[in-house]
């Protein structure tokens, strides 16, 4: 891809609006972020906290351990990091410098500070709303859309910024990617242009990954699968990914690069490749590449199915990261195209329930997809169009996929949503 084509600023654009690091969970970070943003609007600590949240967030935000936090869990936990101890100048790394002192006091606020959480009633899938009260003073600040959206803040009932349809922050338009496109831009990107990017992507979610397997996290998927599996590439590749979720999902206070707003799917895009690229002691230069490759496929599968929905994010990185693992092994579009369809006709079948140690789990199968898809196009076995929901072409099948995501489980998303409230 010339680098005069529109294409070429555009595909680098959304690798930089795409990989940014970020502390935890990146919807307790969210929260983090708004109830970091209403307390400095306030201008002291609340007396009193009021949570609205979309059921997607709940989600994602009821099982997880906030970052810094001792161990805590859930909506309110995140709102009381982000109240307490938050830099809303830090975005989505809100919670990344918490003192021992600021710990106590996050513990201290929850003991003492009525937190109300509700459910929000606009439709938006993603949707956080943080109001908090001090005597006669109050403050107001909403997040929409993706989580770092600021799109609303009220102070003592008066409005002091409200983001009008043509003030909403413009992404670069993901249309413009597919498959082929991504390869081309790959290839021929010229790599200091996408080098601090990637590099590093490498080394947050690498040490992230040893962290995981090094530590006591969760349900240990990545020891567990080194431990009982052997020590092949494919497994190592699998437990490199699910390590890093092992951890992040856990308490891990470190931060990790993500993809499509997600860090499990910036973890499971990278580090099989990262994996592989050792194994075949590959130039960086082509690693580098690969993981364009790589993240540009994960973004392009997950577009059309929107940031949170009933499908598991980590099964399109799954998918994307056999791509780059194929691209690493010499393959072109053929070998890419193949692996894809493969993978996504293996594990498109896995929910999304939320944020959680099974996560790591969920990475392990989505990665063995990814790889098995590899490894049947070298075998010369493929699935065909009409093998379900898999259609006669790459984009077509994505397209499938994406419609599948979307609109097919707008209904299993609510009823997940509803099983996970009853608990």
């Amino acid at each position: 891809m010339d680098k005069d084509d529109p294409r070429y600023a555009s595909y680098l654009q959304i690798l930089r609006e795409e990989l940014i690091p970020a502390m935890g969970c990146t919807e307790p970070a969210a929260i983090a972020f708004a109830a970091a943003c209403a307390r400095e609007t306030l201008g002291v600590c609340p007396e009193r906290v009021c949570i609205e949240v979309s059921g997607n967030i709940v989600k994602n935000v009821k099982s997880v351990v906030v970052p810094n936090t001792g161990g805590l869990k859930g909506i309110k936990a995140a709102a009381a990091a982000g109240i307490v101890a938050g830099n809303a100048d830090k975005k989505l790394e809100v919670i990344a410098s918490v003192d021992a002192v600021q710990r106590k006091a996050i513990e201290a606020f929850l003991e003492k500070t009525p937190m109300d959480v509700r459910m929000s009633k606009t439709g938006k899938i993603f949707d956080i709303s943080i109001g908090v009260f001090a005597g006669s003073s109050s403050a107001k600040v909403r997040i929409t859309d993706f989580h770092t959206n600021i799109s609303r803040i009220e102070k003592d009932g008066m409005l002091i910024f409200e983001q009008a349809e043509s003030q909403k922050p413009e992404e670069t338009d993901r249309e413009l990617l597919n498959v082929a496109g991504a390869l081309d831009f790959a290839e021929t990107v010229r790599l200091d242009d996408v080098r601090p990017l990637i590099d590093r992507q490498i080394e947050y979610n690498s040490a992230i990954s040893a962290e995981g397997l090094a530590g006591e996290y969760g349900a240990n998927i990545g020891k567990v699968l080194l431990n009982n599996y052997g020590g092949g590439i494919q497994v190592r590749a699998k437990a490199a990914a699910a390590a890093g979720s092992d951890a992040r999902m856990n308490g891990c206070e470190m931060p990790v690069v993500i993809v499509s707003g997600s860090g499990n799917q910036g973890m499971t895009t990278s580090l099989p490749v990262i994996e592989y690229a050792r194994e075949l002691a590959v130039e960086h230069e082509k690693l580098i590449r690969a993981l364009v490759l790589a993240n540009l496929i994960t973004i392009h599968l997950k577009t059309g199915i929107g940031r949170l929905s009933a499908y598991c994010g980590v099964v399109s990185a799954g998918a994307a990261a056999g791509a780059g693992i194929a691209y690493l092994h010499g393959g072109g579009l053929e070998e890419i195209s193949h692996t894809i369809v493969n993978a996504l006709a293996i594990v498109s079948g896995i929910v999304c329930d939320g944020a959680k140690a099974s996560c790591a789990a969920k990475i392990a199968a989505a990665v063995d997809a990814g790889i098995l898809g590899y490894t049947m196009f070298k075998n010369g076995q493929q699935f065909y169009g009409g093998d379900g929901i898999i259609a006669c072409g790459l984009e077509k099948t994505i397209k499938n996929i994406s419609y599948l995501g979307k609109e097919g489980m707008r209904k299993t998303d609510e009823e997940i949503i509803q099983l996970m409230l009853e608990e």
